[in-house]
């Protein structure tokens, strides 16, 4: 495998893109048109209730970023025209038939002029409701497909998944395509259609009920964790993604598809906009609850491997995998991940917290200084457990009794507490299998990726070869900086 000029083969192509709102999609197309402007045109499917919205979300959600700032010097006055010419922002739905564009007269322009569709769209919440992830992370995938099959000059069906499709394991992963049917829980053959009828007889019930909005929400998201674990995986998240993988791979045909799964997505590293990052994922939540004073302990073992990529290799890793493979009729999977080749441990991010928090002095809303203590590891469950019950248990319950003594006075105080502490418990329960993950990403697919540019100035413009990473100067000097700005709201 030989990877000639990426810049070259992006010039006069027209792009279809999923997600287009997202944050993994935003770099994409910045990346994109900055490395060739002579792109012919992007798609970018937006949900909206018409055309004119999708425009609008577009230009308010997408293009008036700071990431765009360099393209905008560039173009100067020029960048709208530039824009408009080469960008053009659809009214569609992934969940929907056809991606919910219903201008025939549009689709079939789009099945004569697009040669590659990136699906990007997901959902990544852990407890999303069932029917929802469903819909986007399996119905979409095999819509997304559909669609590109109806595309004439088709070259390449490129669709982001998530490393974690592999579920709870030890050891190294190996890159590999799920069987249609495969299960973790080798006990079971996992039945996708009878998992969308399910949903819907489970709807149907509620509904014969009159059940309300939020009855039905809870009931969705719990039945999501139960399929998915009773299957072996450990959220609804992951396991909805690999169901995904697993139409695409069935149903594929002879498309030339490849699928890109990252590990946990991060900011910029260094391409033009270090530290930009938009939608807090855990690892963000944890450092600004930390930087901010309201976090001091962490459930997880801080010799864990954390494994971490910026969202600009990934993007990278995607270009270079479209060049790679266009009009090779098989299917491709890719691991974009650190934890092999350069592993960064929680208790590097938690050092590295403490050092930003000793440099960066930080001050509350009301002007206090924050004061920066080290941050303190829950080992295993036993702990957080005795923890929660010391701490918060035993004041509850003792507020409990107050509020029957004094008949319902704090009745509302009580409800309300109970309910977090309730939460807090759903979430450690939920992210428990990462805090303790003992598992690696086998990246020899992407080694072989890397090995296959021919061009070193290429090789430098689209790197993802994480060993280039320093970590403590990304994270104390990029990573913490960027979150703070772009995510502290």
């Amino acid at each position: 495998m030989e990877i000639g000029s990426i810049v070259e083969y992006l010039e006069e192509k027209s792009i279809l893109v999923t997600g287009s709102t997202g944050f993994l999609a935003k770099i994409f197309v910045e990346k994109v048109l900055r490395v060739q402007p002579n792109v012919k045109k992007l798609f970018l499917l937006v949900r909206a209730s018409d055309a004119k919205l999708a425009t609008e979300r577009f230009q308010n959600e997408v293009i008036t970023k700071e990431l765009f700032d360099v393209l905008k010097k560039k173009h100067g006055e020029d960048f709208d025209s530039f824009i408009s010419k080469k960008v053009h922002p659809i009214k569609g739905d992934i969940i929907h038939e056809n991606l919910g564009i219903e201008d025939y007269d549009l689709r079939e322009m789009l099945w004569k002029e697009i040669d590659i569709v990136v699906n990007v769209a997901a959902t990544t919440n852990f407890y999303e409701r069932y029917d929802v992830a469903l819909n986007i992370n399996v119905l979409g995938a095999k819509h997304a497909l559909e669609f590109a099959k109806q595309c004439t000059k088709l070259k390449m069906l490129l669709h982001v998944s998530t490393a974690y499709v592999a579920g709870v394991k030890e050891g190294i992963i190996s890159e590999k395509p799920f069987c249609f049917g495969e299960a973790l829980n080798k006990d079971l053959y996992l039945d996708i259609e009878g998992e969308l009828k399910l949903v819907q007889e489970r709807k149907k019930k509620l509904h014969e009920k009159n059940s309300t909005k939020d009855v039905e929400k809870i009931a969705m998201k719990d039945l999501g964790i139960e399929r998915a674990r009773m299957y072996g995986w450990p959220n609804t998240y992951v396991f909805t993604k690999a169901m995904g993988e697993m139409l695409l791979g069935h149903l594929r045909g002879d498309i030339p598809l490849v699928i890109m799964r990252p590990t946990i997505i991060t900011s910029v590293y260094k391409d033009l906009c270090p530290g930009w990052v938009e939608g807090a994922r855990t690892i963000d939540s944890v450092i600004l609850g930390y930087v901010k004073g309201e976090i001091s302990c962490f459930l997880g073992d801080p010799e864990v491997i954390l494994d971490l990529i910026p969202g600009d290799m990934v993007v990278n890793a995607m270009i270079s995998a479209i060049t790679a493979h266009s009009n090779q009729h098989s299917e491709f999977i890719y691991h974009v991940s650190s934890s092999v080749r350069n592993l960064v441990k929680y208790s590097t991010v938690e050092q590295c917290a403490y050092q930003y928090m000793k440099k960066n002095t930080q001050t509350s809303g009301d002007g206090k200084t924050i004061k920066t203590v080290r941050f303190q590891f829950m080992r295993t469950m036993s702990i957080f457990h005795r923890y929660m019950f010391l701490h918060y248990r035993l004041p509850l319950e003792g507020l409990r009794l107050i509020n029957l003594a004094l008949f319902g006075l704090f009745s509302q105080q009580f409800n309300k507490i109970w309910k977090k502490y309730k939460l807090v418990f759903r979430l450690a329960d939920i992210y428990a299998p990462y805090a303790f993950y003992k598992g690696s990403f086998d990246d020899s697919n992407l080694e072989r990726l890397r090995k296959a540019m021919m061009n070193s100035d290429e090789e430098k413009l689209f790197d993802f070869d994480p060993k280039h990473i320093e970590w403590d100067d990304y994270l104390i000097n990029i990573h913490i900086p960027g979150v703070l700005k772009h995510l502290r709201k």
